[in-house]
C-alpha cells in the first residue's frame, strides 16, 4: 500500500473503473496494436481486439497509446495499463464499493472525481487530508487561498498549505461530500487521497488488489 508523501513522484496509470450493472466485471489490458487498437479480456473470456471507439460486452476503447489503453463504461473513462486488471462489484451489493489494482510499483491510484471534477488520485494512508496540487486546485476552479493557512511537514521539509472543504469527492461509485483537504502550491505532483475520505470507507487490501467500501 503506498503511505508516506513520497508517494508524490510516482507516475503510473489509473486502474479503476466504474461497477457493471448487473454482474462483476473483470476487464484486463493485454495488448496494444500502435494506437489504433487494444486488445482486451472480459470476464475471463477470449480477447478480444477493438479499434477505437469500437464496444464490446458493455466496454468501449476510447483511445491508445503504447501500453496504455482509456475504456468507457456507462460513461465513466478510466485508464488501463498493460497486464493489469480491474474486479468491479455487483450491481446488487447494496453498499457502493470499488476495486483497484495496484500498478508495477504497488500503487494504488485511480481516477476520481472533485466537486465533479476529474482527478487522478493515489492513495496514501499516511496523509491525514486530501493533499492537492495547486494546479489541481485551479483547474477546478478552487478558490483555496481563502482558506486558513497552515504549516505542514513533508519530506521535503517544512511547507506552507491552505485548508479547505470539499463539497464532494468521488472515486468509482463512492461519492462522499464535506471531506477535509489541503492544497500545496509547491513539491506535489499528483492529488492524494488520505484519510479524511478513506477513513469513511472500509479498506480491505488482498496482495496487489485493494477494496474499498463506503460505511454505512
Amino acid at each position: 500500500m503506498a503511505t508516506g508523501f513520497i508517494t508524490r513522484h510516482c507516475s503510473a496509470l489509473a486502474l479503476a473503473l466504474a461497477a457493471w450493472p448487473a454482474l462483476a466485471l473483470d476487464v484486463s489490458l493485454i495488448g496494444t496494436f500502435g494506437e489504433k487498437a487494444a486488445v482486451l479480456v472480459i470476464d475471463g473470456g477470449a480477447p478480444k481486439t477493438l479499434r477505437i471507439g469500437q464496444q464490446a460486452a458493455g466496454v468501449t476503447l476510447v483511445s491508445v497509446q503504447r501500453d496504455r489503453a482509456v475504456i468507457e463504461i456507462e460513461g465513466n473513462r478510466r485508464t488501463l495499463e498493460r497486464g493489469q486488471h480491474y474486479i468491479s462489484t455487483a450491481a446488487d451489493d447494496p453498499r457502493q464499493s470499488v476495486t483497484l489494482a495496484a500498478d508495477t510499483r504497488g500503487h494504488f491510484i485511480t481516477e476520481g472525481a472533485i466537486n465533479g471534477g476529474p482527478v487522478r488520485f493515489v492513495i496514501d494512508t499516511g496523509v491525514t487530508v486530501i493533499a492537492l496540487p495547486a494546479s489541481d486546485a485551479v483547474r477546478l476552479g478552487l478558490d483555496y487561498r481563502k482558506g486558513q493557512v497552515a504549516v505542514t511537514k513533508t519530506a521535503a521539509g517544512l511547507v506552507q498549505v491552505y485548508r479547505i472543504r470539499l463539497d464532494s469527492v468521488r472515486v468509482g461509485a463512492i461519492e462522499l461530500t464535506a471531506v477535509e483537504g489541503i492544497v500545496i502550491e509547491q513539491g506535489l505532483d499528483i492529488a492524494l487521497l488520505g484519510m479524511s475520505f478513506l477513513n469513511r470507507v472500509e479498506m480491505r487490501n488482498e496482495g496487489q488488489v485493494m477494496t474499498l467500501t463506503r460505511r454505512y
